[in-house]
């Protein structure tokens, strides 16, 4: 199993970053496919999620903002993040979910860093 993000970089507030998370070694399509950022001290966040089906979430601070999208055929999950602020600098891990049987994978995570 691989979770493999990229995308990440140095950004100026009000820019624009898209993030690429690409599976591989599990069934694609029946996973929960989400993306979490995490600064150091503090807790792992939900930033969006997508389920199998298409239905999306965001957490309040990115409403908006960000858009999380998924292209089955390519096993891929996008983060398209607009109007970026200096806040959103962290690093975003990929996560994939299912349940019964439960599975949970991460990514190795990619920087975003936000600064002019």
């Amino acid at each position: 199993v691989q979770l493999v993000e990229s995308g990440g970089g140095l950004v100026q507030p009000g820019g624009s970053l898209r993030l690429s998370c690409t599976a591989s070694g599990f069934t694609f399509t029946i996973y929960a496919m989400a993306w979490y950022r995490q600064t150091p001290g503090k807790q792992r966040e939900l930033v969006a999620a997508i389920s199998s089906g298409g239905n999306t979430n965001y957490a309040d601070s990115v409403k908006g903002r960000f858009t999380i999208s998924r292209d089955n055929a390519k096993n891929t999950v996008f983060l398209q993040m607009n109007s970026l602020k200096p806040e959103d600098a962290a690093v975003y891990y990929c996560n994939a979910k299912k349940l019964h049987p439960t599975a949970d994978y991460w990514g190795q995570g990619t920087q975003v860093t936000v600064s002019s």
